[in-house]
């Protein structure tokens, strides 16, 4: 298949490894991590393998074997006494030949002074047990990018233990298939497995680990293999084993490496020779089938790795166990910068860069890359060149080209230009094989290449160049096949990045025999047509094979990365005109500028519309160009206000997801679209911290976008908001998938009125049981009755749920959840601070049921709403008892729109002259209470046991008797209150005196009153102006509104405000007849230097100070 062109030919050599017809392979994806023990080293310390993994697979193997290195010492003796010297020295032999192979890890050319020790520079990888749902069809790059895909929950394994079952699971494992994406680890957790048994570390109980690389196999090619003599090959100490019935009395493990490499034909299907004896021939693939389904060696355990698009070679059945190699996630990311970078500042520095470059941080998911990135910065950040320091992929991945040309000589100064020219145009012939050489196998989709394929484009394979870091030899010398070796790049990336470099040498070059198949057309071709037909080749692509191969070409096409390469270039080639039309030309592939501002999603062809991951891929495009007019249209679009087709919405989806920065919010509503449009908007919420898409006509369906969000790795949400919505218990479902992920980070979730019913607490309980790191669940407002709220119930005593604020008003509940709630907040495990039961009907039985839980000395519980619960008097003495108690923690407690009465609160206030009650926050407002109650308040206010800090008696008739019963206490020093709500309480300007003198005591606290809704008048509040002029005056808010004021009020207030030793800072004024010359006198005052006012309300607005 060609890169861009219309030739579809492919070299069908017996040599060639091509990838499975299966679309899920990537002609770009060239090398599986099976060449990992050369460059880079992914994973490190010297303690055992630790990876987390998910199960799947039901295939029950048969069980059974005895082996001869066992620590049960009855078999000891009997081995003791009957020694099987030969057998015993061959073990021992075995074991120290495999540390030797896998104990060193290789950067760069093959040398002894590349060679670093695997345990000092291994980080851990993140594998999960199972596998990410769905066939993935994705270039494995942007899998990693997209991260979109719904995975299963984890199960954490310890690597070493990948043979053992899960527990509670009886099952037999005896073959394990694990996947990832190319570079991702695979084989360097292979060799870790191995270095740990081989030192004594973990599987003491296995006799033999037999390493065969797929790659390897591929140069078999006679037919008269045994099992036996197939394992000489990789592991010649066997050859003092003459005796092959041995095998059948040993726990032994096949390693059968980069299954996405094999050229072997394995068929499972047809029965071609059944072997039953290590020593019977066939093909190699016959053998290995063989092995595989049990005939040879049925107790002896299989491990396969294989890049995902490959592993369906082997049928599912014969599979026990599927474990997937995620790579590194962010804390193992900067663990490997670290380890391989000694100098604390220098890590520090280079982590920093990466993280500011949002594509080049995902990148690092893959250890290769890493390595890349390191190798890179480590040579580049030293030298404090702002201009020189790679932020897209095409200069990262140049840098590294210039570097590893230079590995000869470590202390090249990058920013010599003269020097790195001489650099290049001294190694130009070498390189531009290389490229040639990448284009050539690129085009022909093969994984790996030989000495023949280098021969047919002039590489010598004896120059260093070869082995300069971007070509490695991948065949271990030590092999019987040493005459016959196996070459591959580093990663598919840098494959990509040399095949778009040799396309840019040959347009440069005039040379354009050699980009036949890439136009149809080779004479005076301008440079836009040339990454014209590049972009309509990449978008006809379903998998998304040729996305990174065309970002380096149109990032290549760059006269500042052009400059990078002189020395292989012969001039630059990049004129400003060109670039500018191929950009027009991808903005016109996501939109069309009919008119200003109205953008249209096109169609390519005039088929199917650009999918989401080849449109994202299109806008990293602009990136690598570092063209951002397409983001300043669009935000220019939604600056303005005006509608955004669902085709706007789409476009600017992807400009978020690929943004450098993460939205700190998201606010769906904030963007004028319709239904679709919205919906479309919905992917960006994996690039956000909170995200705001309460009201927006979502359903269940939406939620499996932002679950989607959830299970990535890379996502930065910790709050949701999906209130308002009718997503029903289907959706919550989905939400529920993406919160029991070890990876999701949301700590809030708010699910008001989304007509949801006991069936989403099932889900929802289940979730915060699985190490959730949600803080906050609002349900208010859904049909959950008492069976839901009793689900959650069980969550909350559970030791993995981390809730702290549950939210459940006007959830359809009674008296009969208050069990199940009371014996959650008594478990130790619970963690609740805040509950909100408020607009349930409760009644009294309720709460006292729940008061029970406050005096345990479990109970966490600092906040109780309970306003509108159907209450009387008679829950009042529960309630008191609850606050006396030394275990209560409650500080805030809200019993408002209740019937209470006096004879009610008078028992709350003996609660508050306990010394050991500790409310500082109590909300009764409409209680039915009068001044009878203000005498008891007064009282427990003045007590020097009080920590009351506000009290909110709005809404009751106290009248001024009661006012100025309250104002007594307010004057006492072991008073403590800050804040006093006495909205519409029937009085009048007579309380405003009592209040006046408190307010001018020393003792006085008081830094918030609320007399609004009272018939205050003029002279109340000439009363109140005279205490805001006394220094003793702590009072900061006061609000006024609908006071039955006018003008008058306001020649107090002013002369107040004026006073230097007013504290005011807001006063509301609203709902009152002040008229204009009231406005201007207080206006007035806050021009005064001595006037402290912040905000002034009045009917005609409110005013903000300016200082």
């Amino acid at each position: 298949m060609s890169l861009c062109g219309d030739s579809e030919e492919e070299d069908t050599g017996p040599h060639q490894t091509h990838r499975p017809e299966s679309p899920l392979s990537s002609c770009v994806s060239m090398k599986s991590d099976g060449s990992m023990d050369r460059p880079p080293d992914f994973s490190g310390d010297s303690t055992p393998c630790d990876h987390s993994v998910w199960r799947t697979g039901t295939h029950t193997a048969p069980s059974g074997h005895q082996n001869l290195i066992t620590n049960d010492p009855t078999i000891n003796r009997s081995r003791d006494t009957n020694p099987d010297v030969v057998l015993q020295r061959v073990l021992e032999t075995h074991k120290s030949s495999m540390k030797r192979k896998v104990e060193h890890i290789c950067e760069g050319i093959i040398n002894p002074e590349n060679q670093t020790l695997l345990k000092s520079i291994y980080t851990e990888l993140y594998i999960t047990e199972g596998q990410s749902e769905g066939v993935n069809k994705e270039h494995e790059v942007q899998q990693i990018e997209a991260a979109v895909r719904i995975r299963r929950q984890d199960t954490p394994i310890n690597c070493n233990d990948i043979f053992k079952p899960s527990p509670g699971q009886e099952k037999h494992i005896r073959i394990v298939m694990t996947k990832g994406v190319a570079g991702i680890g695979k084989t360097v957790s292979v060799h870790k497995f191995i270095l740990d048994w081989a030192e004594g570390a973990a599987n003491q109980d296995v006799d033999f680990i037999f390493l065969l690389p797929f790659r390897g196999m591929n140069l078999v090619k006679d037919e008269g293999y045994s099992l036996h003599r197939l394992l000489l090959v990789f592991h010649p100490e066997l050859q003092g084993l003459k005796d092959t019935q041995k095998y059948e009395g040993c726990k032994m493990i096949f390693i059968f490496d980069g299954l996405d490499e094999s050229r072997i034909q394995l068929n499972f299907h047809i029965q071609e020779q059944k072997l039953c004896d290590v020593t019977q021939t066939s093909s190699v693939g016959v053998v290995i089938t063989n092995l595989i389904q049990g005939n040879l060696l049925p107790s002896a355990l299989i491990w396969i790795t294989s890049r995902p698009a490959a592993a369906n070679q082997i049928p599912a059945e014969r599979i026990s166990q599927v474990t997937e190699v995620r790579g590194f996630n962010d804390p193992q990311k900067e663990e490997f910068f670290r380890k391989k970078i000694r100098d604390e500042t220098q890590a520090n520095k280079i982590i920093s860069h990466m993280k500011t470059s949002r594509s080049l941080y995902i990148m690092c998911h893959i250890p290769v890359f890493c390595w890349i990135s390191a190798t890179v910065l480590q040579e580049v950040l030293p030298h404090d060149d702002s201009k020189e320091i790679p932020r897209t992929l095409t200069e990262m991945f140049t840098h590294f080209l210039i570097i590893q040309t230079n590995m000869k000589n470590q202390k090249y100064d990058e920013r010599s230009e003269m020097d790195r020219q001489k650099l290049l145009q001294s190694n130009k012939e070498d390189l531009l094989k290389l490229a040639k050489l990448a284009f050539n196998q690129l085009e022909k989709g093969n994984l790996l290449f030989y000495e023949e394929d280098l021969r047919e484009c002039g590489i010598d394979v004896t120059a260093a160049s070869v082995y300069s870091g971007m070509c490695t030899e991948i065949f271990k010398e030590e092999s019987v096949f040493q005459q016959k070796k196996i070459y591959c790049f580093v990663h598919l990336t840098i494959q990509e990045f040399l095949a778009a470099f040799w396309v840019i040498y040959c347009y440069v070059s005039n040379n354009m025999e050699e980009l036949e198949t890439f136009l149809t057309r080779q004479k005076k071709v301008s440079l836009d047509d040339l990454l014209k037909a590049a972009i309509d080749k990449s978008l006809q692509s379903e998998n998304g094979h040729l996305d990174l191969y065309l970002r380096f070409l149109l990032g290549i096409s760059l006269e500042s990365n052009q400059e990078l390469l002189q020395g292989l270039l012969p001039q630059t080639e990049s004129s400003s005109e060109s670039l500018q039309r191929t950009s027009q030309y991808i903005k016109e592939k996501l939109i069309n500028q009919n008119k200003p501002h109205n953008v249209v999603l096109t169609k390519l062809s005039g088929k199917k519309n650009i999918s989401t991951e080849r449109a994202m891929n299109l806008l990293l495009c602009l990136l690598e160009m570092k063209d951002s007019s397409l983001h300043e249209e669009i935000d220019v679009l939604v600056k303005s206000g005006k509608n955004l087709s669902p085709a706007h919405c789409s476009v600017l989806a992807y400009m978020i997801l690929v943004s450098e920065d993460v939205l700190d919010e998201f606010d769906l509503k904030k963007y004028k679209t319709d239904d679709i449009g919205r919906e479309r908007l919905m992917i960006a919420v994996r690039n956000c911290r909170t995200a705001r898409l309460g009201g927006c006509n979502l359903t269940a369906s939406s939620c499996k976008t932002v679950a989607a969000a959830l299970q990535s790795p890379d996502s930065h949400l910790t709050d949701l908001d999906l209130s308002y919505n009718e997503i029903l218990d289907s959706g919550v479902k989905h939400i529920c998938v993406g919160l029991e992920f070890s990876c999701c980070k949301l700590e809030n979730l708010r699910l008001q009125r989304c007509s949801l019913s006991a069936v989403s607490c099932s889900a929802l309980s289940s979730a915060l049981r699985s190490n959730s790191h949600l803080r906050l669940l609002d349900l208010s407002i859904n049909n959950l009755q008492d069976s839901g709220v009793e689900l959650l119930s069980t969550a909350l005593r559970d030791q993995h749920c981390t809730l702290e604020t549950l939210q459940l008003q006007c959830c359809s509940l009674s008296a009969g959840c208050c069990s199940a709630l009371s014996s959650a907040l008594r478990s130790n495990s619970s963690r609740l601070r805040l509950l909100d039961l408020s607009n349930n009907n409760l009644q009294n039985s309720g709460v006292e049921l729940l008061s029970t839980a406050l005096e345990d000395p479990h109970c966490k519980l600092e906040t109780l709403q309970l306003w509108r619960c159907k209450l009387s008097a008679g829950c009042c003495s529960a309630l008191s008892s609850a606050l006396r108690s030394n275990s209560s923690c409650l500080r805030i407690l809200d019993l408002s729109i209740n019937n209470l009465q006096d004879s009610g609160v008078k028992l709350l206030s003996t609660a508050l002259e306990d010394p050991h009650c500790k409310l500082e926050t109590l909300l009764l407002r409409r209680c039915s209470l009068s001044a009878g109650c203000c005498s008891a308040l007064s009282s427990a206010l003045r007590s020097n046991s009080s920590r009351l800090r506000l009290l909110d008696l709005s809404y009751n008739n106290l009248q001024d008797s009661g006012v100025e019963l309250l104002s007594t206490a307010l004057e006492d020093p072991h008073c403590k209150l800050k804040d006093l709500l006495l909205y519409d309480c029937s009085f009048s300007a007579l309380s405003c005196s009592a209040l006046s003198s408190a307010l001018r005591s020393n003792s006085s606290r008081l830094r918030l009153l609320d007399l609004s809704y009272n018939n205050l008048q003029d002279s109340g509040v000439k009363l109140l102006s005279t205490a805001l002029e006394d220094p003793h005056c702590k009072l900061e808010n006061l609000l006024l509104r609908r006071c039955s004021l006018s003008a008058v009020s306001c020649s107090a207030l002013s002369s107040a405000l004026r006073s230097n030793s007013s504290h005011l800072r807001l006063l509301d004024l609203s709902d009152n007849n002040l008229q204009d010359s009231g406005v201007e006198l207080l206006s007035t005052a806050l021009e005064d230097p001595h006037c402290k006012l912040e905000k002034l309300r009045t009917d005609r607005g409110e005013f903000v100070r300016r200082r």
